[in-house]
């Protein structure tokens, strides 16, 4: 039964209301208290794996049960390993340098007023995701260590999942004496609460969306809040004329296979026409081997007629496509010229890669590719705010206000300024 506009909008206020009480006590909290917290989540989410997984099995089977593809199963599902990891991030989240009260610069007026710029909480967060159940560990983490509360709301396909770690998250702060209200779910489903909380100017500081671009698009166009707005990953990987192929299978299999359901993952692949044709061969024949459905343009299809069985054709959606599954567009191109404007075109400005031995299309290519994150030789898969060592992430920025690429700490924090002086006036 749908709750009362009314009631949802009470409930999401009242949550909101008392993560913004929970900042006020957050902003007191000293670097040690931080981090004994997370590495107590840590040990606390161990500790409730057993729960926590039994939640998730619920959550995957009723996706199961919707018909939900493979790609999105994979977003949702939690296991052993992924726990540990959840576990370890927290611990590696712990070691790193509290941003908080870093001054940033400092310099003396010649009235006498010495100014610093310092990092501060920007107060309350607003999280809105999908699927991954991981994020909720991660962003809860994130938003601890740099003193913010956060209001998390995840996608009705993973409630049980969610619950479960929040429930967790909040037994080990208060385990502490921490204020435990700081992480706040919202568990009602309705997209409506979304709308309500992007409303909330005064109570939330800052909009997090994390997910496909509907979601994005929702809480763009619906937030009175400032919005940090996270990208979808239309990536790219372009094949120069140079490449060496064995980095180049290895690069290309890795950027769309190793985990095709996330954003950094290669969506389509761009192929100097002049690369030997046996090498492009072997690589597209590497890639239907590995499970990948190949979109391709007219020139490549002609290119490559005898693997016309393995190469369907591509229309204009598939170079604008998001697929987050095993399935990659494939475009011939004249050189890095062309590569850059296809990309100009369709990209996203998430994440970018040319791989090539020629230093001069390299500095080109890293030049003029406007994208969060540009590659020479590296896959995409990179682009993640523990890769970046940044410990967790909360989402990864596509734009180009306040924070851009994997968001770790530092996106976190705003800045005040602090003025010393004398006596002085004006």
């Amino acid at each position: 039964m749908r709750t009362t506009a009314s009631a949802l909008r009470e409930q999401v206020e009242k949550q909101a209301k008392l993560a913004k009480q929970a900042s006020r006590q957050l902003a007191r909290l000293s670097s040690a208290d931080k981090n004994n917290a997370l590495l107590a989540i840590a040990r606390q989410l161990i500790h409730d794996q057993a729960a926590i997984l039994a939640a998730n099995a619920e959550d995957v089977e009723r996706a199961k049960e919707a018909g939900l593809p493979a790609s999105y199963l994979d977003r949702l599902l939690l296991t052993d390993r992924r726990m540990e990891a959840l576990a370890a991030s927290l611990q590696e989240l712990a070691a790193l340098p509290d941003p908080v009260g870093e001054v940033i610069t400092s310099w003396q007026r010649p009235n006498g007023l010495q100014i610093e710029q310092v990092r501060v909480p920007l107060g309350v967060i607003g999280m809105v995701y999908e699927a991954r159940p991981n994020v909720t560990v991660e962003a809860a983490a994130i938003a601890l260590k740099t003193n913010n509360a956060i209001v998390l709301r995840g996608s009705r396909t993973a409630l049980r999942s969610n619950l479960a770690l929040v429930e967790s998250i909040r037994s080990a702060l208060n385990s502490l004496n921490l204020p435990a209200e700081a992480i706040q779910y919202l568990s009602q489903t309705e997209h409506e609460a979304i709308d309500i909380l992007c409303s909330l100017n005064g109570l939330v500081d800052v909009m997090i969306p994390r997910g496909g671009a509907e979601l994005i698009n929702r809480v763009v166009r619906s937030s009175s809040v400032p919005v940090l707005e996270t990208g979808v990953g239309n990536c790219h990987i372009f094949i120069d004329q140079s490449a060496d192929y064995d980095m180049a299978e290895a690069i290309v299999l890795n950027a769309k296979t190793s985990r095709p359901a996330v954003c950094n993952a290669a969506e389509t692949l761009l192929i100097h026409r002049e690369w030997p044709l046996a090498h492009q061969q072997a690589l597209l024949q590497r890639l239907h081997d590995a499970g990948v459905e190949l979109r391709a343009c007219e020139q490549t299809r002609s290119l490559h007629s005898a693997l016309s069985s393995i190469l369907r054709p591509a229309d204009e959606q598939d170079w604008d496509t998001e697929y987050l599954d095993l399935i990659l567009a494939v475009r011939t191109v004249g050189g890095v010229d062309e590569a850059i404007a296809h990309i100009a075109e369709h990209g996203t400005g998430h994440s970018e890669a040319i791989i090539t031995r020629d230093e001069r299309s390299a500095e080109q290519f890293l030049a003029r590719i406007d994208a969060a994150a540009v590659y020479h030789n590296a896959s995409t898969r990179f682009t993640d705010g523990g890769e970046f060592g940044f410990g967790a992430e909360i989402g990864i920025s596509t734009q180009k206000i306040h924070a851009r690429g994997p968001m770790g700490l530092h996106a976190l924090t705003s800045c005040k300024y602090l003025i010393r002086g004398s006596g002085q006036i004006r």
